[in-house]
């Protein structure tokens, strides 16, 4: 039998249910108990196995579940109250602590650079606490409606998961992350193109892609060097967070620095402040 090609079948939101792509794709949910307690309906067993990740979710859940929910009076009713909470917050003319100080200063963009953010677990691209605190600070300025982005890198492989071995010695194991069923979505320049941003290390000129994470009302724009035209080593650059001898790191740290300035003038921002999130970014 001669294999041909593979096929996926993915459920589809009934009309009534369309905007909770809206909601899975913003992480305003991650810090929103009652729109987390939406996706936990939807099949709770299923939400605990794609470790509370609503993309991962709507994509693997069975076509009778989102029916069910779709007539369920009860299911509705919260699911029109979770998207009224949504809409409120994300009205660009709702009231904020920085619009009510600063009414004036609305384009003094503020430029975030952390090598990790610990957004949710449903998003491994974190290590501890740094990226938590970075990942709080991002959420923080959503709610105080900051004029803010944040710059960083998407690590396919994420951080490790620890196992022990019959020896009882410490595994890492690395997997490789879905962008597909993680909320995340390509970065797009004013002019609505993909962003590819370049930056030269020693004898070669790497490649990254941009990506975008939209946290509440402030989006992340995130690096992956994962892209065919780099050299095969230059596209694990990005694959692992604090991965690699001290040459990857340094690289890693010129891509986020050199590439994440870059990145952030190829989107259309003019930061009015640079902050750095320890010195990964200096470069």
């Amino acid at each position: 039998m001669n294999f041909i090609g593979k096929l996926s079948v993915f459920p589809k939101l009934p009309a009534q249910l369309a905007r909770l792509h809206d909601l899975a794709f913003n992480l305003w949910w991650s810090w929103d108990t009652a729109a987390q307690n939406l996706f936990s309906q939807i099949d709770p067993e299923l939400w605990d196995q794609v470790n509370h990740n609503p993309v991962k979710l709507l994509r693997t859940v069975e076509q009778a579940r989102l029916d069910a929910a779709a007539g369920d009076s009860a299911f509705l009713d919260a699911y029109k109250g979770v998207l009224a909470d949504f809409d409120a917050y994300m009205n660009p003319n709702a009231e904020t602590w920085y619009n009510k100080s600063y009414p004036d200063k609305q384009d003094q963009i503020i430029a975030y650079f952390s090598a990790e953010f610990g957004l949710h677990e449903a998003l491994p691209i974190y290590s501890g606490g740094l990226g938590v605190l970075s990942g709080d600070h991002c959420k923080a300025a959503s709610d105080l409606g900051l004029p803010f982005i944040g710059v960083g890198f998407l690590y396919p492989q994420g951080y490790f998961t620890q196992r022990i071995d019959a020896t009882g010695m410490q595994q890492a194991v690395y997997e490789k992350i879905d962008f597909a069923e993680m909320p995340v979505t390509q970065a797009l320049d004013p002019n609505g193109n993909p962003v590819i941003i370049n930056v030269d290390l020693p004898g070669r000129t790497v490649y990254a892609k941009v990506w975008r994470i939209q946290v509440g009302r402030i989006p992340i724009f995130v690096m992956d060097t994962d892209v065919e035209r780099n050299a095969p080593q230059d596209r694990e650059l990005s694959a692992r967070l604090y991965g690699g001898d001290r040459e990857m790191r340094i690289s890693q740290e010129v891509v986020l620095g050199i590439g994440g300035v870059r990145a952030v003038r190829a989107l259309g921002y003019n930061p009015a402040v640079w902050h750095m999130n320890e010195g990964h970014s200096a470069f």
